[in-house]
């Protein structure tokens, strides 16, 4: 199997030339889909920080590139909404996330910011000795002896030091608490959760929402829906173009 796409049907989120060469790298599997921007587009066509794939690979051979609190070494690992990278040496830290218009963007944050990162819980087994594990979308699994989180919410983690994979917020699925919409024609709109309704047979759930930004009244399915928040949202910038 190459381990190449062409550059004219990449997908479009990643905002790259399409005719500067032939060939681009393809995202590796992982924790994210085949959509996910390859770290090595990211350091090279996304933020120009190399020049060429030669480059890239000395970047990140010197583990100057940390993903999620660890070092990254492959230039086709797919990053995806919610990651943080950081490039401590260069004092830049960054949290991805995806426009209105669908176009993946590096938001700027604070060094402190980096530490942790928001999580959605894809669900949750009970394994040997009774501790639950919280299998979540991006790859990750925590153990905890807290049996509050569910399938469906969101929580936030640190990502350094002894301490990585602490939970230190809880945002649970449930009406009242502020989500993100990370799919379909709603897409990065931001709203507080009215009505989850349930839908008998293999049909998804449809969760009514209102947009936090002037109100609008809008439905979705709940596979779109991304907490992000209790009252308000986690964090203050989104970059999310209105």
């Amino acid at each position: 199997m190459s381990n190449h796409l062409k550059r004219l049907t990449s997908p479009d989120s990643w905002r790259i030339a399409k005719k500067a060469n032939t060939f681009i790298s393809k995202t590796a599997p992982g924790p994210h889909n085949a959509v996910a921007m390859p770290i090595g587009v990211w350091l090279r066509d996304h933020m120009g920080l190399a020049q060429n794939m030669k480059e890239v690979k000395k970047i990140l051979h010197g583990r100057l590139v940390i993903v999620n609190g660890l070092p990254c070494k492959d230039p086709k690992m797919g990053i995806g909404v919610f990651d943080i990278i950081s490039l401590p040496s260069a004092g830049k830290y960054f949290r991805i996330l995806r426009a209105r218009n669908g176009n993946i963007i590096s938001v700027p944050i604070s060094e402190e910011d980096s530490k942790t990162r928001l999580c959605k819980i894809r669900n949750k087994t009970i394994i040997k000795g009774g501790k639950i594990q919280l299998n979540l979308r991006y790859g990750a699994n925590v153990l905890t002896d807290n049996n509050s989180y569910s399938p469906k919410d969101s929580v936030v983690l640190t990502l350094e030091g002894e301490n990585r994979f602490d939970i230190t917020e809880h945002f649970a699925f449930t009406e009242g608490n502020v989500a993100m919409i990370v799919g379909g024609s709603h897409f990065g709109k931001v709203g507080r959760i009215t009505v989850i309704e349930t839908i008998p047979g293999s049909i998804s759930n449809r969760v009514t929402l209102e947009e936090l930004k002037g109100g609008e009244i809008f439905e979705t399915i709940e596979e779109y829906v991304f907490m992000v928040g209790s009252k308000e949202p986690a964090v203050a910038e989104w970059g999310i173009e209105q």
